[in-house]
């Protein structure tokens, strides 16, 4: 175990299963976000295109708050910029016809307090951390079946769901998840900040669920 370093910064050490430990502590945290009946009924094929795109938009208002922070010199090699999917989604939105997104689809106010949520916690690496993990991570993997969903029940072409098409040149999304668990098994983190990263990613998954609540109320059925 390294010695304990304050909760804002990040080191490499000996490696620590951090991915496999906060997986596993917010197991029933994720499932309940992704099991409300907003995206239960946009994955079945009970809403339409236009509800997707009132998600989309939703979470354009999260990525650009989460990539607000940039790249830092000193970054950790978790903090991948390729990740970053903001111009995707305003690219995906001009296509689906919302360009003027940011007048067409006000941040509700689950969606505005994440959002602010994300400024508030970006010079805290710890708990940045936690919400570039499970938002990416989650883009990486869920977000494929999402977009193969979307193009089967609602007709959304390649040009519309960009953002799930990450530029990984050969890797690929297995072998790259697999890479950013490493990365953050890289990282010198104590028992303590480890906490910290679990609670932070159970808060991101809370707020994700409120937004799917929000949407699931406003929009509206096929």
């Amino acid at each position: 175990m390294t010695t304990a370093a304050p909760a804002d910064t990040l080191a490499v050490a000996d490696p620590l299963d951090i991915a496999t430990i906060v997986r596993e502590a917010t197991a029933d945290d994720h499932r309940n976000a992704e099991t409300r009946g907003f995206v239960t009924r946009l994955m079945g094929g009970e809403l339409s295109l236009a509800d997707y795109t009132a998600y989309l938009a939703q979470f354009a208002w999260v990525y650009e708050a989460l990539e607000e922070r940039g790249s830092r010199v000193g970054d950790p090699a978790v903090f991948d910029p390729k990740l970053a999917r903001f111009a995707a989604i305003e690219a995906d939105l001009a296509a689906l016809g919302a360009a003027d997104w940011r007048r067409t689809h006000p941040a509700l106010p689950a969606t505005a307090a994440y959002a602010m949520h994300l400024r508030s916690v970006s010079d805290d690496d710890v708990r940045y951390l936690a919400h570039h993990y499970t938002r990416y991570l989650g883009d990486l993997s869920g977000g494929q079946a999402i977009a193969a969903l979307v193009a089967r029940h609602y007709g959304a072409t390649a040009e519309q769901l960009s953002f799930y098409d990450f530029d990984l040149g050969d890797e690929g999304p297995v072998r790259y998840k697999r890479r950013y668990r490493e990365a953050m098994n890289a990282l010198a983190l104590d028992a303590d900040q480890v906490d910290v990263l679990i609670d932070e990613a159970r808060a991101s998954f809370r707020m994700n669920g409120a937004i799917f609540e929000a949407l699931g109320s406003t929009v509206r059925s096929a």
